[in-house]
């Protein structure tokens, strides 16, 4: 299998984001909202696993095919474009500007949305059966989720808020890696491996992840959970959205792009630069 060197990784990456920064609104949407079905349903395929042989590993160790599928086809996620498009812009890379930074990030975020709305609706007729039955124990199951980490952390106030903060940047740091994990390979086994590892950590955690829970919350609103639109907004969906950004920036993004883009001078040639005498 290829493996692509840190130093030419960091190129790829900002590459990436200039791209996505110039890419048409049509593009963007139609990706993004395949990216976010595509998410959903893989997320239903490991809940249902779940439930259904009382493994969560089992749930996690199966979830990253739903990722694995969506990147390869070449979808965006949104804790993808908050990792990639801003390296684009620290590099001053021409016509890339805050503006084009913020309409990918919008228009993706409205693509993941519908995307994973779709699905939600549809995996909700499948659970109830057309809605005429009570939820199936895959039903129930996505239910408890939304009560419990909606409800679940209002209950505990700020330290409640904080919680659910600190997992939505864990989150992004384990799925950027595996979008950028995805760059180091020209091979797809390669690829695959890449992507597989730190997704399906994040999973088994239950870290936080802003397009994972645009399926969640609303399918489980959808089949009649005891939460509401407002407590899935203020209690999950903008600080997981906030704690993605921050996460895969900070910690993916960044870090790659200092020190293997912008490296700092050698020690070595530090050294030799103190030993020349003043005034040489």
């Amino acid at each position: 299998m290829s493996y692509v060197k840190p130093s030419d990784l960091a190129v790829r990456m900002i590459d990436a984001g200039a791209q996505k920064s110039f890419m048409s609104t049509r593009d963007t949407m139609i990706r993004a909202y395949m990216g976010g079905a595509i998410l959903g349903l893989a997320a239903a395929f490991a809940i249902t696993i779940t439930a259904q042989t009382g493994s969560a590993l089992v749930g996690a160790m199966l979830f990253p095919v739903g990722f694995v599928l969506l990147y390869l086809m070449g979808f965006d996620l949104l804790t993808g474009v908050f990792t990639l498009v801003p390296l684009a812009l620290l590099d001053k890379r021409r016509g890339v500007t805050v503006k084009s930074m913020f309409r990918n990030w919008g228009l993706v975020f409205l693509g993941n949305f519908f995307g994973a709305f779709t699905v939600a609706v549809l995996m909700a007729i499948y659970f109830t059966t057309g809605f005429a039955t009570p939820p199936d124990e895959v039903g129930v199951a996505l239910m408890e989720i939304g009560h419990g980490r909606t409800v679940g952390y209002a209950e505990y106030g700020a330290a409640g808020m904080l919680t659910l903060f600190v997992r939505a940047i864990l989150c992004n740091w384990m799925v950027s890696t595996g979008v950028v994990a995805a760059m180091m390979s020209d091979s797809v086994p390669g690829k695959v491996i890449g992507m597989w590892l730190p997704i399906m950590l994040f999973f088994y955690m239950g870290f936080e992840h802003s397009i994972v829970n645009m399926f969640l919350f609303p399918v489980a609103l959808l089949m009649g959970g005891d939460f509401t639109v407002i407590d899935y907004l203020i209690w999950n969906e903008i600080p997981t959205v906030l704690g993605n950004l921050l996460g895969g920036l900070m910690f993916v993004g960044l870090t790659i792009y200092i020190t293997h883009r912008r490296t700092g001078p050698s020690r070595e040639l530090a050294v030799e630069s103190e030993k020349v005498p003043a005034g040489a």
